[in-house]
């Protein structure tokens, strides 16, 4: 659109020490939003335009899951309280760790990490210790930022694993181990699917570990929480830094436990510092994207209107997403036969139930 204000390329973007492409200071000094500020009235009301019955899917995994959270996470805890004296009367505690399951990382959860600074340069501890006493300067670049502003714009699905199988007949890595995702595949799995990127798009990467996680023994989906971290995700390249600041992407997600390769080669930078420390880039992961990868494969249609509603927690870490596509247009795959996590068959109404979701810096 013309009235867009002109960004920066990343070979333009200034360093930081050891870090290329900080973006400290491109939206202003006291930005806590970062790449969602590119989420503007515009850029959502074109992305409407991708609304056409009004169908939706839901991208959130059932919040009690995985029951064993990687990377020493709690473990979900719900408790339903009945209240025998009213009769037909309940409540239910949740107790959650925001990052064990679907959720995106917030601007506090990821700096970068030698340097003990967040977005923005920010250092310090940013803990709030009085919830009902909150100080503005300790719930800098909190959840609560992007919750109040919503993460909806058009989504971007780049199904990988099926572009994977049908090249190979199989998927060619277990997404349970370290494998990098080339920026080359990444770029021939949208020409496949003739998907083209615009400015505030939200990216969203099916690489593997729900198919996988789906089909794994018992033993496998608990080993997850006790051995150490290993994961398929996207490689941390400088041309991967390149194409996702260039296209000028709002947010990205995937259905991997971490987004990039994990753990990174040695020597290699996390891709978490530039994205969420450089750029304020929300980071989505253990999004579920299987529903959405069947009606996409039936219907040959890979855009549509995401909208995302994290939790409005001060100066929160993180948030499950309550994140859903819509418009998909219908298709003649029934709901009520797509599997749990557990491989029992939900009617329509609980798929309903399940689904548903609130539619300048320089080197020191």
């Amino acid at each position: 659109m013309s009235s867009e204000r002109q960004l920066p390329k990343f070979d333009d973007l200034p360093k930081f020490k050891d870090f290329t492409g900080c973006a400290w200071e491109v939206w202003g000094k006291d930005d806590q939003l970062g790449t969602v500020n590119l989420l503007t009235d515009d850029i959502v009301k074109e992305a409407s335009k991708e609304i056409k019955t009004g169908k939706a899917i839901g991208l959130n995994w059932p919040i009690n899951f995985p029951a064993k959270p990687a990377f020493g996470r709690k473990a979900p805890e719900h408790e339903v309280i009945v209240h025998e004296a009213f009769g037909a009367v309940n409540d239910d505690h949740l107790h959650i760790n925001t990052q064990s399951g679907t959720q995106w990382d917030g601007l506090k959860h990821f700096g970068l990490v030698h340097h003990r600074l967040f977005y923005q340069g920010q250092a310090g501890n940013l803990n709030i210790t009085n919830p009902t006493d909150i100080d503005p300067d300790l719930i800098k670049y909190g959840i609560h930022n992007w919750a109040q502003h919503g993460i909806c714009g058009r989504g971007v699905f780049l199904d990988l694993v099926r572009f994977y199988t049908e090249a190979h007949g199989r998927l060619p890595y277990d997404p349970f181990t370290s494998h990098p995702i080339p920026l080359a595949d990444i770029l021939a799995c949208a020409k496949k699917q003739g998907v083209t990127f615009r400015r505030g798009d939200i990216l969203i990467l099916r690489v593997g570990f729900m198919q996988r996680f789906n089909g794994a023994t018992p033993e496998e989906r608990d080993s997850l929480g006790s051995k150490p971290e290993t994961f398929a995700g996207i490689e941390q390249s400088e041309d991967m830094k390149r194409f996702l600041w260039d296209n000028h992407f709002a947010a990205i997600a995937s259905d991997q436990p971490a987004l990039e390769r994990w753990p990174p080669e040695e020597g290699v930078q996390h891709l978490h510092q530039t994205l969420l420390g450089l750029w304020g880039m929300p980071i989505g992961e253990f999004f579920d994207l299987e529903a959405l990868s069947k009606h996409c494969a039936e219907t040959g249609r890979y855009t549509f209107f995401f909208s995302s509603w994290p939790l409005n927690v001060l100066g929160g870490v993180a948030s499950p997403p309550n994140a859903a596509v819509s418009d998909i247009p219908p298709s003649s795959m029934s709901l009520s036969a797509h599997p749990t996590r557990t491989g029992l068959l939900l009617t329509p109404r609980q798929h309903r139930l399940r689904n548903t979701c609130v539619c300048a810096c320089q080197a020191t």
